[in-house]
């Protein structure tokens, strides 16, 4: 549910760039529409519809299947946390009660303040670090749960 109503002006230029061939550029069009808003508003998914006549069932289809896609609005940074194997047996759980409990945040849910969102992931791909956490693009390996709590500060305002 949106609070407040959304400037839509954005998208225009975004589908524009798209030329007529909506249908095969759709994932770009949402990938460059989600980094402007940060996720994917109802009222975004619709003018994206008006825009291609691309059916907003469609455009709701390619949402929910790609993981990359969210409905709901993210923190300023994406914390994701491995749940591999390697990270499993160093610790992984441990570090990340600690970070649930610094920002009073479940896994897969955004603060208040809309300053970090909490994810697990499967594998970072890291394992000679692990445990390991990306902080937005930048990964931190060898975690403790002192060490994690210094990282998150450093992100926040």
């Amino acid at each position: 549910m949106e609070d407040k109503p959304i400037d839509l002006t954005p998208v225009a230029g975004i589908v524009s760039a798209y030329v007529h061939d909506y249908e095969s550029n759709l994932i770009a069009i949402l990938q460059q529409t989600q980094d402007e808003y940060g996720y994917l508003p109802k009222s975004v998914m619709k003018e994206i519809t008006k825009l291609t006549d691309v059916p907003l069932t469609r455009i709701f289809g390619v949402v929910t299947f790609y993981s990359q896609f969210t409905l709901t609005p993210r923190g300023k940074h994406a914390i994701k946390i491995c749940n591999g194997t390697a990270c499993h047996v160093r610790g992984v759980d441990e570090v990340k009660e600690k970070v649930k409990e610094h920002l009073s945040v479940t896994e897969g849910e955004t603060t208040a303040d809309f300053q970090f969102t909490l994810e697990t992931v499967a594998c970072i791909g890291t394992c000679f670090l692990a445990p390991v956490m990306m902080v937005d693009d930048r990964y931190f390996g060898k975690l403790t749960t002192d060490s994690v709590t210094d990282i998150v500060k450093e992100y926040s305002n």
